[in-house]
């Protein structure tokens, strides 16, 4: 793509941005498909548009790669990851296991003070989807589903699907666009929530089961036919 074409998506320069903020805007612009599979993220262009200087742009390309949405191609340098269909018929099936042993082990009933902050967020979730704020969609969806597994008790299995949940950031650019997918993922965590409430765990385990497939099936179709 050329230089000034991948200017023109992005937002007003910044000044003096951090290493953190610049990861934040990437990873935003890849969710919300402003950045698409395989676009390469120039050094200069990046620098220009955060007001950062060179090895702070290095760093966040870094930790974009280490949370696995960038890649690092040779002779190209840095570009947007894309997935095969075999990647991520891998990856989701790492996310499947890693979601429903989680939920399997979140206690229930569950405590008052967690059900709270699963309300709270999914009402923030709501107001974001009501209102079309794309940002606060991608933004509240990840708290509730951290704040979700983090019950599990084990602090590993939480960092593990939270990886991964990363690494699915660039599978998710067509279904969060999509009105539909908004509100089938707003009613669903409502319903996870009644299931919770319930002390339904069997609800609530296929619940998190659907809740990973329209992402899936929404990237594939984009996908080339062989």
């Amino acid at each position: 793509m050329p230089r000034s074409a991948a200017k023109s998506k992005t937002s007003p320069k910044q000044a003096g941005s951090s290493a953190a903020s610049v990861v934040e805007n990437i990873e935003e612009d890849i969710v919300l498909g402003r950045l698409h599979p395989r676009e390469r993220l120039i050094e200069d262009d990046l620098m220009e548009r955060f007001g950062a200087k060179r090895h702070v742009i290095r760093q966040a390309l870094l930790e974009l790669e280490r949370i696995g949405i960038v890649e690092r191609m040779p002779n190209r340098g840095a570009q947007v990851r894309s997935y095969s269909a075999l990647a991520v018929k891998h990856l989701y099936e790492m996310r499947d296991m890693l979601e429903m042993t989680a939920a399997n082990l979140i206690p229930m009933p569950l405590s008052a003070i967690a059900l709270d902050e699963l309300r709270q967020i999914q009402a923030r979730h709501n107001d974001a989807v009501r209102k079309g704020d794309l940002r606060r969609v991608f933004r509240e969806n990840i708290n509730f589903h951290w704040a979700l597994f983090a019950n599990c008790g084990n602090p590993y299995l939480t960092e593990a699907i939270n990886d991964f949940s990363h690494r699915a950031h660039v599978i998710r650019f067509h279904s969060i666009n999509q009105r539909r997918y908004m509100l089938r993922a707003r009613d669903e965590h409502r319903a996870m929530i009644a299931a919770i409430e319930a002390c339904d765990r069997p609800a609530l385990i296929e619940l998190c089961r659907k809740h990973l497939i329209p992402s899936k099936e929404a990237y594939l179709k984009l996908l080339p036919r062989d």
